[in-house]
């Protein structure tokens, strides 16, 4: 006779021949045998370098790797505490945030000394361009205390020279070569204040949505001239624009 195993809504089925089959204690009489799934293998998941490759992007050297790994690590478990993005799982974090602001950092113009990252928030995208462009002297302004106070630790434990403000980037008193910035609160209003942070003949570079774009070029001023947006990563609507000041007015 053959065994018997729990089948669905509780009914007894034969078990076949190649079924994998575990005993389980049953009465007194003897025991009974419960049909176990079939093993399932589990890839493994994809490395930045692996997400980098197939968005088109530079690969990064191994201790530059290394250093994304240790930021990315320190970036979920402040995450979990703080609030430093909406996004929560690790999977959207990396192919979310770090692959775009690899991209950012590697879509930069030459030529850039000193950059800004208004409104910094969790370090998004400042400091994946000091890990990538460490010629850049990277200036990280966050107004938010304990956000603020995770990217004096990131700068800390990465080993970077990005400075961090504590403070509004408006209250700096100086200019830079490249203004970064992404999705903040009030964001027109935000691109005007950082608009005139920008150096004369530097940049503004704005992560954005097409639909949202035109209303930040206005905010920047008619003194700035637009590349055309670069699409980010994985994405039909975000974008990287980059535009240019083309005098020095404010």
């Amino acid at each position: 006779m053959k065994p018997w195993a729990i089948g669905k809504a509780n009914r007894a089925r034969p078990v076949g021949p190649d079924e994998p089959t575990s005993k389980c204690p049953g009465n007194q009489r003897g025991l009974y045998t419960v049909s176990m799934p079939p093993r399932i293998a589990i890839p493994a998941p994809p490395s930045l370098n692996d997400l980098l490759g197939a968005a088109g992007l530079e690969r990064l050297d191994d201790q530059t790797a290394s250093h994304f790994e240790t930021y990315f690590s320190l970036f979920v478990r402040w995450n979990a505490r703080i609030n430093l993005s909406s996004v929560r799982d690790e999977e959207g974090i990396l192919s979310r945030h770090i692959v775009e602001s690899i991209a950012v950092a590697q879509s930069l113009p030459q030529g850039v000394a000193t950059l800004l990252d208004f409104g910094s928030g969790g370090g998004l995208p400042g400091i994946p361009i000091a890990l990538c462009r460490p010629q850049i002297a990277v200036t990280l302004a966050e107004s938010n205390g304990k956000k603020a106070a995770f990217l004096q630790e990131a700068v800390r434990v990465l080993g970077i020279e990005a400075k961090v403000h504590p403070d509004r980037a408006e209250v700096l008193g100086e200019s830079f070569d490249c203004v970064t910035m992404r999705a903040v609160e009030r964001m027109p209003q935000a691109v005007t204040a950082a608009a005139k942070l920008a150096a004369p003949n530097g940049w503004l570079a704005l992560m954005t949505t097409d639909s949202g774009l035109a209303e930040l070029q206005v905010a920047a001023g008619e003194q700035f001239h637009w590349e055309q947006p670069a699409r980010l990563p994985n994405s039909d609507s975000r974008i990287l624009a980059l535009g240019r000041r083309v005098n020095s007015q404010a």
